[in-house]
C-alpha cells in the first residue's frame, strides 16, 4: 500500500493509481419472464461522472449495434459522448435505423444487406433506436459524459475498471424504470487507491408500460410488417 502511494506522486504513472468501482443490481416488481424466472438483470447501465475536473474524451471510439435475425444487438449499448455507432446489416432484408427521441434524431436510410452505415453521438442522453420497416425492432444506445462505465450482465453483477481517486456522481439507467425511480437511484460515491464494492442496487419496474411507438414519418406501420409496433422502453 505504501509503495502504490509512492508511485501515485508520479503523473506519468497515475493509471497505476486507478482502482475499480462494481457491484450488483437487481430488478423487482417485473412483469417480464425473463426477469422474474430467469433472474435476467442484464443490460442496466451504471456510470460515475467526476464531480470535479473533467472527464477524459472518447477520442473517436467505435462500437458495433448489429442487426440480424431482424434484431439489434446488443438491445442496450453503453457508450462515452463523442463515440461512433456502427450498425451494420446481417440480415437478408433491408434495414433503416432511426432515432427520432431527443437522445439524438438520426435516420441513416435505406441500406441493403452486407453493408453498414454509422453515426456519431455528440452528447449524453437516450437514444431509443428503431427500423422504419420492422416495428418489433428496438434498442437503446445510452450515450455518458465519461469514460467510467458499464452494462450489467445477466446476473446483474458490473465493473467499472480504471477509476481514478475522486469524488464521483452515480447515475442508473434501466429501459423498464421510471424516472423518478432512477433519480432516487442516483448517489455520490468516492473512489480511491483500493477496489471499491458497492452495496446491492435494487430496482423497481413496478408502473411500467409498453407503449407503441410510429416510423420515421411520425405514421403508424403498415399492417403487412408482421412486427408489433410497441417497445420495451420507458416513456419518453
Amino acid at each position: 500500500m505504501t509503495l502504490r502511494w509512492l508511485i501515485c506522486f508520479s503523473a506519468s504513472l497515475l493509471p497505476l493509481c486507478a482502482a475499480g468501482v462494481s457491484g450488483r443490481v437487481e430488478l423487482r416488481d417485473s412483469r417480464y419472464a425473463a426477469v422474474r424466472n430467469r433472474h435476467d438483470y442484464s443490460g442496466v447501465v451504471i456510470a460515475l461522472t467526476p464531480l470535479e475536473g473533467t472527464a477524459p474524451q472518447a477520442a473517436g471510439k467505435h462500437w458495433v449495434m448489429l442487426q440480424k435475425n431482424k434484431t439489434f444487438s446488443p438491445h442496450v449499448l453503453a457508450i462515452q459522448a463523442g463515440s461512433v455507432v456502427e450498425f451494420p446489416n446481417a440480415d437478408p432484408i433491408f434495414h433503416n435505423a432511426f432515432s427520432s427521441y431527443n437522445g439524438q434524431i438520426f435516420d441513416i436510410g435505406l441500406y441493403p444487406p452486407g453493408t453498414t452505415r454509422s453515426v456519431k453521438f455528440a452528447r449524453p442522453g437516450v437514444v431509443r433506436v428503431f427500423c422504419n420497416i420492422h416495428a418489433s425492432m428496438s434498442a437503446l444506445i445510452v450515450v455518458v459524459a465519461s469514460p467510467y462505465f458499464a452494462a450489467t450482465k445477466q446476473d446483474g453483477s458490473f465493473s467499472i475498471a480504471d477509476v481514478p481517486p475522486g469524488q464521483y456522481n452515480l447515475t442508473v439507467f434501466h429501459e423498464r424504470a421510471s424516472e423518478a425511480t432512477l433519480a432516487g437511484l442516483s448517489r455520490k460515491i468516492t473512489a480511491g487507491l483500493e477496489d471499491v464494492s458497492l452495496p446491492n442496487i435494487v430496482i423497481s419496474e413496478a408502473g411500467y408500460l409498453s407503449i407503441p411507438h410510429k416510423n420515421k414519418y411520425g405514421h403508424d406501420y403498415p399492417p403487412d410488417s408482421g412486427d408489433p409496433a410497441a417497445y420495451p422502453g420507458s416513456k419518453p
